[in-house]
């Protein structure tokens, strides 16, 4: 339930999200595991727990979606071990060495006739639509996957009119002046995580982990490069890392708001997973809120 990374969206017109029509249209584009021939399969899947069977859960202005993508599995080393015998044989054939585009043409008819016999693996990303904020955020630290979401999301509903939530030019401004100046959002503290990178062709980086931010080895780095993470600590509400595209990562919530519910129990799993999206979202709000204002006071 508790987000671990965030790619966050603004959805610019409040989406229609009449239950029972909802349902219908998630149902129709359940997961179902890939055939023999494919390579990549993604669906709908029960998005709070997998005895809800439910594609979309609801809890007040908070609609929660999981969409489920399985691939085939086929390494690299078992591709090559079988496609070179191949390759020897038809160059001996031909008594010619095989060009590029005919090596890639053997290694994707290869790859065709392996697929039914890889093996599969899937994974699960969950997705909020915080109907009040008219923020969607999915819960992954790939801009791919959570585009892949959004895709699925709109294929779904029709259309999901969704933007960047952030500006990121001046996010970057905004990242380079925090580490700079410690001119900080309202409550936030710099953390001891920060990567930064030159923006000349070499692209030189620098990674700190576990380190004074603030010590001059860092604010040297400054002079020549510009900050693509930072971390920051939200004292008794999270801690994570902000990234220069605007994601997310390495959310962890402070322990008091992770166990705020376990009087709760887990008898009646609905109530205390709905009582833990609440939690997680209300503080989801006000961190994206408070970044939001930092980086565009106007807004």
């Amino acid at each position: 339930m508790w987000f671990k990374n965030l790619r966050v969206y603004k959805i610019t017109e409040a989406l229609n999200l009449e239950p029972e029509a909802l349902e219908r249209a998630l149902t129709e584009h359940k997961f179902s595991p890939c055939t023999g021939q494919e390579a990549v399969r993604m669906g709908f899947t029960y998005p709070l727990h997998h005895s809800i069977k439910q594609y979309h859960h609801q809890q007040q202005h908070l609609h929660l979606f999981a969409v489920k993508r399985q691939e085939k599995v086929l390494p690299a080393a078992v591709i090559n071990e079988e496609l070179q015998p191949k390759i020897d044989a038809l160059e001996m054939e031909k008594g010619r060495p095989l060009g590029r585009k005919e090596k890639q043409a053997l290694k994707e008819e290869l790859i065709q006739a392996l697929l039914p016999r890889a093996f599969s693996r899937s994974t699960v990303t969950t997705a909020l639509y915080d109907a009040e904020n008219q923020w969607f955020i999915v819960n992954s630290s790939s801009a791919g996957k959570a585009e892949d979401v959004l895709s699925l999301v709109r294929k779904a509903l029709g259309s999901l009119p969704a933007l960047p939530w952030i500006d990121n030019n001046q996010l970057n401004l905004a990242m380079q002046q925090w580490l700079t100046d410690q001119d900080l959002p309202t409550g936030f503290k710099l953390g001891n995580e920060a990567e930064l990178k030159a923006p000349d062709e070499e692209g030189a980086k620098v990674k700190f982990s576990n380190h004074l931010l603030t010590a001059a080895e860092v604010q040297s780095h400054l002079e020549d490069k510009l900050v693509t993470k930072l971390e920051f600590v939200v004292e008794g509400q999270a801690s994570f890392m902000v990234c220069d595209d605007g994601g997310l990562k390495k959310l962890r919530f402070h322990e008091v708001l992770a166990n705020q519910n376990d009087e709760l129990g887990w008898d009646d799993i609905v109530l205390r997973l709905d009582a833990d999206l609440l939690v997680m979202a209300n503080e989801l709000a006000v961190l994206l809120k408070s970044l939001q204002q930092a980086v565009t006071p106007a807004a």
